[in-house]
């Protein structure tokens, strides 16, 4: 609360590289939602990484440590009017900056009543702030998760609140190995998003022990430290910022191995969905799926975007994503 609420007071404040954008291009529409956000909340943002799914319209999604509200006023135009926007974050000067400026965007947008609104709270404990079961589309969260103590909590949390078919997406730090006590007690470390950073695998075992489909890694791209006196404490230890999204399937759902085809449907996504670093879905073309993807895209959102039938010329192989 203090380093993000007192002791940075822009995005140029940060002493690492981790909490910086990759440079991957933009689609339009997000390029140009982002132009109207209001310069203060975009100076006051430290994410890593886009958060930005695709089919979003008339979607209720949560972001989990807001922060100024980036993403909450990108997302409030990309899922219009009827969708709504909900940005829990713990530092309560975040928070107030976000709140500011709801009128300011609403009127910029064009919206008769704000879609949007700023809870000061944690999201290990979403329900002290009155979140409820199965209330959200999608939960997403960019280069947070590192910061709590408590993963576990934090994704147990994201599932309750998931409707059935729910998606989080997120993008954080990982790290190659456990981190030592050395490291993890770094005050500037754990500010900057890497002393908190979770071991990759831990991520697999907790996701599947909350109840998560297995994790799709969307992107993922190495961290420089960029200060020698920090990459001393840290040693031979690695860092990335990935992004992966996690699934909330039904236990209904008995999919198999088949094919799906892609019907271009998703605006600003209509020749091909780039949906992980497996799957890229061309419009009008036929991919084989495995079970895991096939209960996916039939559970989900996206499951009005493609024809799904089971089996198949060829069922595909378990796709590995490390």
């Amino acid at each position: 609360q203090d380093y993000y609420g007192k002791e940075l007071q822009k995005s140029e404040d940060l002493k690492t590289n981790a909490c910086v954008t990759s440079a991957r291009p933009l689609p339009k529409a997000v390029r140009d939602a982002l132009e109207r956000v209001h310069e203060e909340v975009v100076a006051r943002y430290y994410g890593c990484g886009l958060v930005i799914p695709e089919c979003l319209a008339s979607c209720r999604i949560l972001d989990l440590g807001s922060g100024s509200g980036r993403d909450c006023y990108l997302l409030s135009q990309l899922v219009g009017e009827r969708g709504h926007i909900t940005g829990i974050d713990m530092t309560e000067g975040q928070v107030e900056i976000a709140k500011k400026h709801i009128a300011y965007h609403m009127d910029k947008f064009g919206y008769q009543k704000p879609n949007v609104e700023f809870l000061q709270g944690y999201m290990e404990k979403l329900g002290d702030a009155g979140l409820a079961d199965e209330s959200y589309d999608i939960v997403i969260s960019n280069c947070v998760i590192n910061l709590t103590p408590d993963k576990r909590a934090v994704l147990r949390e994201a599932y309750r609140v998931l409707k059935p078919g729910g998606e989080m997406y997120f993008s954080d730090v990982y790290a190659s190995q456990q981190l030592s006590e050395a490291v993890r007690k770094h005050r500037v470390l754990w500010g900057e998003c890497l002393a908190g950073a979770l071991y990759w695998r831990d991520l697999y075992s907790i996701a599947e022990e909350v109840g998560f489909s297995p994790p799709c890694l969307v992107t993922a791209s190495p961290i420089t430290i960029g200060n020698k006196e920090l990459e001393d404490i840290i040693g031979d230890c690695c860092f990335v910022s990935a992004t992966f999204r996690l699934f909330k399937v039904p236990g209904s759902i008995q999919a198999t191995p088949g094919q799906v085809i892609y019907n271009g449907g998703i605006v600003g996504h209509e020749q091909e969905l780039v949906f992980d670093a497996n799957f890229t879905f061309k419009e009008g073309e036929v991919v084989d799926v495995d079970a895991e993807m096939a209960a996916i895209l039939q559970s989900s959102r996206f499951a009005e975007e493609f024809l799904i039938r089971a089996g198949g010329a060829k069922a595909a192989a378990l796709q590995g994503c490390c």
